[in-house]
């Protein structure tokens, strides 16, 4: 009797680590089995926010799971960025990165760079641009800078926070045309939108920001582009001209976004995420909405998004020092 105990015990531990090693890869193959959140950095309404919304919604697609955007906003981007790096590295919270991670640490506001983060794709990029109001005597990026260098200090610019991205963007352009970077006052607004309506009210001269985020102002006749900071005319506008035609300059910057995880999510949950994000970016719907917005598609896979974000770091903090915008 003892013995047969002991068979059964035996046969029923057998059939146990049998189901298990079934079951072990049924459990690494499940991702996603629940709903996925997908953090942004930035309020909602904005081009960030907006490029978020058509990828969850796709994403929905591809994985078969709910996908719910999560506006973090706060610090400049840093409350953002953070909350996506610091989630647990489960694949079931990830976060659309934005250029500012390669200057936040820059400025000293966090110890937050690309690196801290697992790389799944590279999605979209939007040069910088330089709106004036419509009625504005320049008709060249040309007139614009004589009338800088003749009468410094007297042109204001806004379009995001203290060290942001197209502050840097004109700074950048204003250093590359010998011209100080403090001959135009910058003024901190809360982004693109409230920096070219106060532009538009006569509170500033100029509003360094995208194509797409000045576009209905453009539009509606109430704002003029005179060039974009980019290598080819963009194809919203393709007859605003590049700063490189204007000006012989090979001065460029632009605001990128990019899908990204915590660190030390597991390699097949990455594969995974990385797949699908490449096929989105891929997909027509993308594409028509981007488009339909006059965001610009750019892809990059998980590898070489890495490198992309290193590799924009890298340039951003080294223009940032020239300047005088890092700490």
């Amino acid at each position: 009797m003892k013995a047969s105990k002991i068979r059964r015990a035996l046969v029923s531990a057998a059939l146990l680590s049998l189901a298990s090693a079934w079951a072990a890869p049924a459990l690494a193959q499940a991702y996603p089995s629940r709903p996925i959140t997908l953090i942004v950095p930035w309020g909602a309404g904005g081009g960030t926010d907006a490029t978020a919304r058509i990828i969850g919604s796709l994403l929905e697609k591809e994985l078969g799971q709910p996908v719910n955007v999560v506006n973090r906003t706060g610090g400049s981007g840093v409350v953002g960025h953070a909350a996506i790096a610091s989630a647990p590295p489960d694949g079931y919270t990830i976060g659309m990165a934005t250029v500012e991670i390669g200057m936040m640490h820059w400025q000293g506001l966090t110890e937050l760079s690309g690196a801290s983060y697992t790389p799944i794709g590279l999605v979209n990029a939007d040069p910088a641009g330089v709106q004036v109001r419509a009625d504005a005597p320049y008709k060249t990026i040309q007139d614009l800078l004589t009338a800088i260098k003749a009468n410094p200090g007297k042109f204001k610019a806004s379009g995001t926070g203290q060290g942001g991205i197209w502050h840097l963007a004109l700074a950048g352009l204003l250093r590359d045309q010998k011209i100080d970077p403090a001959a135009v006052p910058w003024v901190p607004s809360n982004g693109a939108a409230p920096g070219l309506q106060d532009m538009v009210a006569g509170g500033i001269e100029i509003a360094p920001v995208s194509l797409p985020e000045a576009r209905s102002l453009i539009d509606a006749g109430k704002v003029k582009s005179l060039a974009i900071m980019a290598d080819k005319p963009a194809a919203l506008y393709p007859n605003v001209p590049t700063v490189k035609a204007a000006l012989g300059s090979n001065w460029t910057m632009a605001a990128w976004r990019g899908i990204v995880a915590p660190k030390g999510i597991p390699k097949d949950v990455q594969d995974k995420l990385a797949a699908a994000i490449g096929k989105i970016a891929a997909s027509k719907e993308y594409n028509e909405f981007m488009t339909s917005r006059g965001f610009g598609v750019i892809y990059a896979p998980a590898d070489e998004f890495g490198r992309f974000m290193a590799k924009s770091d890298a340039e951003l903090g080294a223009t940032m020092k020239a300047v005088g915008l890092a700490k």
